[in-house]
């Protein structure tokens, strides 16, 4: 059976070394270390010096009767030099090490600066500081790698508050509309004294679509949230498959807006949810035919590529290139078109034209595969987008 010590008292514990202290005691005991090694070295030559005995030539060939006197009181004489050069040697080396330490703390200090700046940013961040930054200044070394370092993360923090205030704000709007409809189509058929029939189905119609609308939405949130947490239920595909499927659900509203489609699905493994890939790819698609003229072009196609390490993507990877015709975009504002509740010319509609979640949960399921979309207007008006997916190992 193992028996644990009791723990020393609280008054009997050393409190916790700064890092600036153990910077000064690591210089400190750096320094003392290599000056008492230095001490005794010279020490130790400095008696082989003076207390080796003479030469045999340097030995008087007679006798001189004050020859002892002489040499008793060389010895002395250098008996006592050594023992005040130990001495003085001692005393030097205990100065030298507290200037040591002092000199140690106070560079410890000056190096440590950007560390205290960054821990007091880090303790002062919040939703509204986020904005603040600490563009360390110096040389490009470490502190100043780490500087930036944090500088780029709150760049990051406040973009995603920004973000997710937006989000909120938008998500309410949405909800709110359908409810307002709700309440007032009610409120507007129980006030008068004595509704039709007709207008009891009217008002039943208009709640049926305000419902449903706020349904597609709650729907489209919760894809768009699992999408962002961590995958499971990672399968072995082929996105050309995927695709396939999602054709066969846009096939019908394609064929009502008369779409000349063209398609390309060549062979694409990947790796991945296969519930949230295929919702990715069919949104994807019905946004193509939605926003797409009547008559117009729609291009599909899958393929397996290869990118060079000096490309902004390097390896292999699963493409999906979707391109339609539709309306022209500034190609300045098209990454716009990939965030929530955004319709281009259609920004919160109240009509059943969508939430404006397609793109955006498209762009949430290819990053949380780690993929990659990017989307590219077309001169001739209309849009070209590709999902690069990782290739299943």
């Amino acid at each position: 059976m193992t028996r644990h010590l009791p723990k020393p008292p609280s008054w009997l514990r050393l409190p916790p070394l700064t890092i600036r202290t153990r910077l000064t005691l690591t210089y400190a005991a750096l320094f003392t270390v290599g000056g008492t090694v230095l001490l005794f070295a010279l020490t130790f030559a400095f008696y082989r010096a003076i207390f080796r005995p003479l030469p045999a030539n340097q030995i008087p060939s007679r006798f001189d009767p004050d020859h002892d006197h002489f040499v008793g009181l060389s010895d002395q004489i250098r008996s006592s030099a050594a023992e005040h050069l130990l001495r003085d040697a001692f005393l030097l080396l205990l100065v030298v090490v507290a200037v040591s330490a002092l000199l140690g703390w106070w560079v410890a200090g000056r190096l440590l600066r950007p560390i205290a700046a960054i821990t007091t940013a880090a303790r002062r961040a919040g939703q509204t500081t986020l904005h603040e930054r600490l563009n360390l200044a110096g040389p490009s070394d470490e502190l100043k790698e780490l500087g930036d370092t944090f500088d780029a993360m709150l760049e990051r923090l406040d973009t995603a508050f920004a973000a997710q205030r937006r989000f909120v704000a938008n998500a309410s709007h949405e909800l709110r509309t359908p409810l307002a409809v709700t309440r007032t189509t009610t409120e507007v058929t129980l006030a008068k004294p004595e509704p039709t029939q007709a207008q009891w189905r009217a008002m039943a119609h208009d709640v049926t679509q305000a419902t449903d609308r706020a349904q597609r939405l709650i729907e489209a949130l919760l894809i768009l949230a699992r999408s962002e947490q961590r995958l499971t239920d990672l399968e072995d595909d082929d996105l050309a498959d995927i695709t396939a499927e999602a054709l066969d659900h846009t096939a019908t509203r394609a064929r009502t807006r008369a779409l000349h489609v063209e398609t390309d699905l060549a062979p694409a493994p990947l790796r991945g949810n296969l519930a949230l890939l295929d919702i990715a790819v069919t949104n994807l698609l019905e946004n193509a035919v939605k926003y797409n003229h009547h008559a117009g072009l729609l291009q599909i196609s899958t393929r397996t590529v290869h990118h060079p390490d000096h490309t902004p993507h390097p390896g292999t990877w699963a493409e999906l290139t979707v391109t339609n015709d539709g309306p022209h975009l500034d190609p300045t504002t098209i990454d716009r078109l990939l965030e929530p509740f955004h319709r281009g010319d259609h920004t919160r509609l109240t009509t059943t034209e969508g939430a404006g979640l397609g793109l955006s949960i498209v762009r949430a399921i290819t990053h949380a595969h780690h993929g990659h979309l990017t989307a590219t207007a077309r001169p001739d008006g209309g849009l070209i987008i590709t999902i690069l997916l990782p290739e299943a190992p």
